[in-house]
């Protein structure tokens, strides 16, 4: 019984167990492997008989310590401290969680060593979004080792380290081709956005300013300030609303003149089309600062043509001041309209005009056969056809007249003033508000707070628009 035992159950000599990779260990849970990969990254490789992928995966365990170490100060025997011995990792998370511990004060000799919260938050930003990226390999170490030895315990003939490599070269080389690209979006793009969010949440303003001061964190008071706060709330909503009607008057206006004059230059009646087209799109080719800089001077109520042309010819008795009237602030916001339509309708006629010329003419013929005049052709067939091309590029020109910076503080910069409204005048738009808060006022905390308003309300609208567009659905 022993002997029948014995041979239905052989246990293999040590000196005779397989050697090739994967055989280490059979039967192993997948956890073994997956357990000592989270411990020590490549552990569970190593385990699997796979040591190319345990060097790789150890390679950045061993780089992430060793990086911490040089950078810090880690003596045997001495009491740490995050602030003063932890290296880039370890002192950037606590600088991102404290903002500092340690005031500068003014001596005899200037200012002492102290913290600086803002730099501390930069630091620990990267620190963070770096541990996030070597994340990304951990977990991934740690689920190729419990996947590849739950396989071999499925009976999956074993890989070499080097086979891995070349599949996984094959199947994702167009992931390995744009992991520089996402690594320098994270570090370029995803890191002043998230700083920004942050300091939405900080004192950080003109009475709280580093290096002499701490920044702290103060949670929702600065949200609360700017719609809690009568002062406050009633500069955003003035604000906020006439960012709106000039984002929807400046797209339309532009957007019309430009198709009107696409159609008009399409038209067999119009000798010279290129010759036109060139002239009309002079102001898209002049830099839009330039040109708001000379209608600024065009419309100075001083000094501007304009406004002695206007008492020449006796329309009006005195010089009109169009941006420094504080009881007619509707004649700035009139003047920035049209200069915005100056600037803006030659892209639309140059787009609208592409379009056109690919619009076959049998659409027209079978149309006049059937009775149907200029305006209905026009209406029925190049409206819809022009409408669903450039639908996402009327809204992201509305994106970008939402924060057209350039044309309201190079032409007026918000004024008139208004009394009622803090830091801003009555032209200003959101992103020209922020742009006094931050640089002019230096109150950072509340323009923090104004750019992620702005980028919710621009988002939800862009993104809502967008997903009713046929033209974005089809893709």
């Amino acid at each position: 019984m022993t002997a029948i035992e014995t041979t239905e159950h052989p246990a293999p000599a040590p000196d005779r167990a397989p050697r090739g990779p994967g055989r280490a260990g059979p039967g192993m849970p997948p956890a073994a492997p997956g357990l000592a990969s989270a411990l020590v990254w490549g552990a569970g490789q190593l385990l699997n008989r796979q040591a190319g992928k345990a060097a790789f995966f150890f390679t950045f365990f061993a780089g992430m310590l060793v990086w911490e170490i040089a950078t810090g100060n880690y003596y045997v025997g001495m009491e740490f401290t995050a602030r003063l011995n932890g290296g880039f990792f370890v002192r950037g998370l606590w600088g991102l969680i404290t903002l500092g511990t340690q005031p500068r004060e003014m001596t005899m000799t200037g200012l002492t060593e102290g913290d600086n919260s803002i730099v501390l938050m930069a630091n620990g930003l990267i620190a963070f979004l770096t541990l996030a990226l070597l994340a990304v390999i951990w977990i991934w170490s740690i689920r190729d080792a419990a996947g590849y030895r739950a396989e071999l315990n499925a009976g999956r003939r074993p890989e070499t380290s080097r086979a891995y490599f070349k599949r996984l070269w094959e199947s994702a080389f167009a992931y390995i081709a744009l992991s520089p690209g996402l690594v320098l979006l994270v570090f370029m793009s995803v890191l002043p956005v998230l700083f920004g969010i942050l300091v939405a949440f900080t004192n950080y303003n003109r009475d709280n300013l580093p290096p002499k001061n701490l920044v702290s964190w103060v949670g929702t008071d600065n949200f609360a300030t700017l719609f809690a706060v009568p002062s406050w709330t009633e500069t955003f909503a003035g604000i906020l609303v006439w960012t709106v009607v000039w984002a929807v008057i400046a797209t339309v206006t532009t957007y019309a003149a430009g198709m009107l004059l696409a159609v008009m230059l399409a038209s067999r009646r119009v000798k010279f089309p290129r010759v036109w087209r060139s002239v009309f799109l002079l102001p898209w080719a002049v830099p839009a600062i330039v040109s708001a800089l000379v209608f600024r001077s065009m419309f100075n109520g001083q000094f501007g043509p304009v406004s002695q042309w206007l008492v020449d010819i006796g329309l009006t008795d005195e010089r009109v001041y169009w941006f420094t009237d504080p009881t007619s602030p509707n004649l700035a916001r009139g003047v920035a309209l049209l200069v915005n339509l100056w600037l803006g309708f030659p892209f639309f006629m140059a787009l609208v005009g592409g379009v056109l010329a690919n619009i076959p003419d049998s659409y027209y013929e079978a149309a006049r056969i059937d009775g149907a005049g200029a305006f209905q052709q026009f209406r029925y067939i190049t409206v819809p056809i022009v409408q669903r091309t450039v639908t996402p590029l009327i809204i992201l020109s509305f994106v970008h007249n939402f924060n057209n910076f350039g044309v309201i503080y190079f032409l007026t910069e918000g004024g008139p003033d208004n009394v009622d409204y803090r830091f801003a005048g009555s032209t200003d738009l959101l992103v020209t508000w922020l742009f006094k808060l931050t640089l002019d006022n230096r109150l950072y905390n509340i323009g923090a707070v104004m750019s992620l308003v702005i980028f919710v309300i621009v988002g939800a609208i862009s993104v809502l628009n967008l997903n009713r567009t046929k033209a974005i659905r089809e893709l």
